[in-house]
């Protein structure tokens, strides 16, 4: 029987396949492609690629200002044929290049909002507050709004629709009189189904789309159909899901889902640390899609800042992971939250190892790996995460098998997992601390008895041997993570390098 939506298969691992500042020189694509390879031996089975169609800023656009979603490369529009990342036929290139390795592609959708319209209409407007968008703070007038998009390169071609003031409830500048704010299209109203966030937080930046309309409906649903069929990928990556109409991506990808024939899982961005919101969130599209785990990303951040003090037991306490891990995306890192971005919330340096080694060895959810952890940010002087690719292929070949959770100190804790039949090198032992090193007493279970571990990253010397009930003690230094391998698994991992 084929998987539900959204759930995870034998130990998937997604690769985040860009960073905010990746050079503007339309040769992602490409580099994707031959690095698949790379990627596979990893044990990497899915990518995320960053948003191919084309954006306001042309090629320079990281892809979240989003122009025309169906030009992925191919029409002379805001200054360039190229995305980015480069041309329509390097795109499907790639991600035949991608699944020819048996790794799905997802891409990156955005709906909530457009930018960059091809020309001004006047619209009549109300301001509102910025900070609580259901209050009026001023009286209606007329202004002149970025809000008619025409894509002269496209010449109406895979569609005629046409997107002006119509499609859209708001936006942020007044070109008339060089004015900025936060403006609703009188006659219209924010959308309730979203976060409460400044009250209601439907209008997030641009010309922001009505989501409810019929005609915009099925404008998306058009647009998703033949994305999947143009380009072949085999899921979606749904953006700043929190602004957009709660029930819509269900009725979105269940009709996608149907006329295509095809199973497309999907993952959500909703930022929120709450994670009773997240889950809330999750049965109003009827689980119908997987989502990050933000709550868990601001728990590692946290521990990070807290100089050695905070309760590591509580780590994974109210986080997606652990309430529904089926449906839960962990990642450490992505590129709203690196350096210099929105969402500025990156792990320090110094628990990025012990981070990844939470997220891709224990048994909730599946990971997500950041492109600047794996390739490092020039832009910000970041170096690759230590041990990094070491750490995915152990869990390409150990992490299997039900796991022992030992999170019962404020900073010393771990986890083993028993490993099973069918994955001959799987069974591991994990032991992190944010504090002074110490050690910890755990079992891999009667499967392990008598055998011996040696810790993978080499930060700790001992060799551990466990008794006849698979029990040992397993030692971890100052601020820092061990992963403990039985010899045969230790071997085959430095062997596969």
């Amino acid at each position: 029987m084929p998987p539900k939506w959204g759930e995870a298969m034998d130990n998937d691992t997604m690769l985040q396949c860009f960073e905010w500042y990746l050079p503007d020189n339309g040769l992602l694509w490409r580099r994707l492609a031959a690095s698949s390879g790379w990627f596979q031996d990893l044990g990497v089975t899915q990518v995320w690629l960053p948003p191919a169609y084309k954006g306001a800023h042309g090629p320079r656009d990281v892809g979240y200002s989003p122009y025309d979603l169906y030009d992925l490369g191919e029409f002379d529009q805001k200054g360039s044929v190229r995305t980015k990342y480069g041309t329509k036929a390097d795109y499907i290139a790639c991600v035949g290049a991608l699944q020819a390795r048996g790794i799905q592609v997802f891409a990156d959708v955005v709906f909530n909002h457009r930018m960059g319209a091809d020309k001004t209409e006047p619209v009549m407007v109300v301001p509102v507050d910025p900070e609580d968008r259901t209050r009026e703070i001023g009286p209606a007038r007329e202004i002149d709004a970025w809000m008619k998009f025409t894509f002269p390169g496209r010449k109406k071609r895979y569609s005629a629709f046409q997107w002006d003031h119509r499609r859209f409830t708001g936006t942020d500048w007044d070109e008339r009189t060089k004015t900025s704010g936060v403006f609703r299209v009188a006659g219209k109203q924010w959308d309730t189904a979203v976060d409460r966030e400044n009250v209601n937080y439907d209008y997030l930046m641009g010309a922001n789309v009505d989501i409810r309309s019929p005609e915009v409906f099925e404008e998306l649903v058009r647009w998703g159909v033949w994305y999947a069929r143009e380009t072949g990928v085999d899921g979606f990556r749904l953006d700043a899901v929190k602004h957009i109409n709660f029930p819509f991506f269900a009725r979105w990808l269940k009709a996608v889902r149907e006329q295509t024939g095809k199973r497309l899982p999907a993952v959500g961005e909703y930022w929120t640390g709450d994670v009773e919101v997240a889950l809330s969130y999750l049965e109003q599209i009827d689980r119908a899609a997987s989502l990050f785990d933000v709550p868990l990303h601001q728990r590692m951040y946290q521990a990070s800042r807290s100089g050695g003090q905070y309760d590591m037991g509580a780590l994974l306490n109210d986080t997606l992971a652990t309430r529904v891990p089926e449906l839960a995306v962990t990642f450490v890192d992505n590129h709203d939250t690196q350096p210099d971005q929105a969402l500025f919330s990156y792990v320090d340096n110094w628990f990025r190892p012990l981070a990844y080694a939470l997220i891709l060895l224990m048994e909730q959810g599946t990971p997500c790996v950041f492109w600047g952890d794996l390739y490092g940010i020039p832009h910000s002087r970041y170096s690759p995460v230590e041990g990094l690719e070491m750490l995915m292929r152990v869990r390409r070949f150990c992490a299997y098998g039900p796991q022992r959770s030992y999170f019962d100190d404020r900073h010393v804790v771990g986890f083993t997992r028993e490993g099973d039949d069918t994955h001959p090198l799987s069974g591991l032992a994990v032991v992190l601390t944010d504090g002074a090193g110490g050690e910890k007493a755990m079992s891999l279970g009667p499967r392990f008895a008598g055998a011996e571990l040696f810790d993978i990253t080499e930060h700790s010397p001992a060799v551990v041997k466990l008794d006849q009930e698979g029990q040992g003690v397993f030692p971890v230094g100052d601020g820092n993570v061990s992963v403990y391998l039985p010899t045969n698994a230790y071997e085959a991992i430095y062997i596969s390098k």
